[in-house]
C-alpha cells in the first residue's frame, strides 16, 4: 500500500535514481558505508548500505572496515559510531538531527542522580548523549534491555535511563523494581490507546506490534491479553515478526518509517500505522540531497572528546556483548 504516513516525495523518480547512483559511486570511491535507521525516510533506506535499529546500527559500526561511516539517523546514533570507531570519520548529512529522548537528561543530571544512589548500576538506553554513555555502567537498546538487566545482581539497586516507558515495561517483564528517569520519545508517547483501539477496529485481527517506548504499551498489553495478538518489541523485532508470524495483517505501534522496510521485505502482508501522526521530524530532516552533499562535501563531521568517548565505550561494548 502506499505509506500515506511519510512525507510526499519532493523528488522525481529520475531525480531519486539519478541521486542514489552517484551516491553509490561516492561511498565507492571513498571508501563509504551508509547506515540509515529504520525510521528514515524511504529513498535514505533504499540507498543505504545497511538499515536496522540502534543495536543492529551499532553492530555494524563496530565491525565495519570503511574508512568512513556516514549515519542517516540523529546525533546520538553518529556519536555511538564515533565512540566505536575512533580512527574513523564518521559524517551526519544534517547536525540538527537530534532526539528528543536523548535531550530530557543531561551528563550533569545523572552525575546528581548518581550521587543520590551511591553504588548504583547505570543502565541507559542507547538514546543518550555520549556524555551521558560516558558516566553509564551499560547501554542498552529496547531489542536487548532485558537481557542487559537481567544480567545484573539481584541484589544491586538500578537507576535506567532515560525513557520512562521501556523501564516500566522492563520493571514489568524482569520483576526488577528500578530507579526509572522520567523521559520520554514525543513520538512513541504520542502513539495514545485511542489509536490503537480505533486501527484495531479498522483492522480486526491484526496483530499488535507495540514499540515499548509507547505509553500506551502497559493498557495495550491489558486491553488486548486475551486475544494473544499483542507483541512489545523492538523495531527489528517487529521486522522479524512480521516475517515469522502467520499472521498477515499488522498494526505497527512506532515511527511510521518502518512501514517501509515491512512492506519491502515482507511481500504480501499488509501493515497499518497505529497512529498516522507517529513521525519523528528529526529522523525525518536527512534527505537524499543531504546525504549526497554530505559524501560530497565531506560534512559533517562527528567527534567525540577522547576522554568521553573512552569512558562511554566500556557502556556500549558491554551492550553489544550482551546482544
Amino acid at each position: 500500500m502506499a505509506l500515506e504516513t511519510l512525507p510526499m516525495l519532493r523528488l522525481s523518480t529520475e531525480s531519486i535514481s539519478r541521486l542514489s547512483g552517484e551516491i553509490r559511486e561516492m561511498a565507492k570511491a571513498r571508501n563509504a558505508v551508509i547506515l540509515a535507521h529504520n525510521y528514515q525516510v524511504a529513498e535514505v533506506q533504499d540507498v543505504a548500505d545497511h538499515v536496522g535499529d540502534s543495536l543492529g546500527l551499532s553492530q555494524e559500526a563496530a565491525r565495519t572496515e570503511a574508512d568512513v561511516i556516514v549515519f542517516c539517523g540523529v546525533h546520538f546514533m553518529a556519536e555511538t559510531a564515533k565512540i566505536l570507531n575512533p580512527g574513523k570519520r564518521v559524517l551526519i548529512p544534517d547536525l540538527d538531527a537530534g532526539c528528543s529522548l536523548s535531550d530530557t537528561i543531561t551528563g550533569a543530571q545523572l552525575a546528581d542522580w548518581k550521587a543520590q544512589y551511591p553504588g548504583a548500576v547505570v543502565v541507559s538506553y542507547v538514546n543518550c548523549t555520549a556524555e551521558v554513555k560516558a558516566l553509564s555502567d551499560y547501554c542498552c537498546t529496547s531489542g536487548n534491555a532485558e537481557k542487559v538487566i537481567r544480567a545484573i545482581p539481584e541484589d544491586r539497586e538500578i537507576l535506567f535511563l532515560p525513557d520512562m516507558f521501556l523501564g516500566a515495561h522492563l520493571e514489568r517483564v524482569t520483576g526488577r523494581k528500578m530507579h526509572v528517569w522520567m523521559g520520554e520519545c514525543h513520538v512513541h508517547a504520542g502513539i495514545e490507546p485511542e489509536d490503537i483501539d480505533e486501527a484495531q477496529r479498522d483492522h480486526p485481527g491484526a496483530e499488535l506490534l507495540v514499540h515499548p517506548e509507547c505509553g500506551c504499551t502497559s493498557s495495550t498489553i491489558y486491553r488486548f491479553a486475551d486475544t494473544g495478538l499483542v507483541r512489545v518489541l523492538s523495531t527489528e523485532g517487529i521486522v522479524r515478526r512480521a516475517h515469522e508470524s502467520d499472521a498477515t495483517q499488522f498494526i505497527v505501534a512506532t515511527e511510521n518509517g518502518i512501514l517501509h522496510r515491512l512492506e519491502k521485505e515482507v511481500p504480501g502482508k499488509e501493515f497499518f500505522p497505529a497512529s498516522r501522526g507517529a513521525i519523528c521530524q528529526y529522523m525525518k530532516m536527512i534527505s537524499l540531497e543531504k546525504l549526497h552533499a554530505s559524501l560530497r562535501d565531506d560534512r559533517y563531521e562527528v567527534d567525540v572528546p577522547e576522554d568521553v568517548a573512552r569512558a562511554a565505550r566500556t557502556a556500549v561494548e558491554r551492550m553489544i556483548a550482551i546482544s
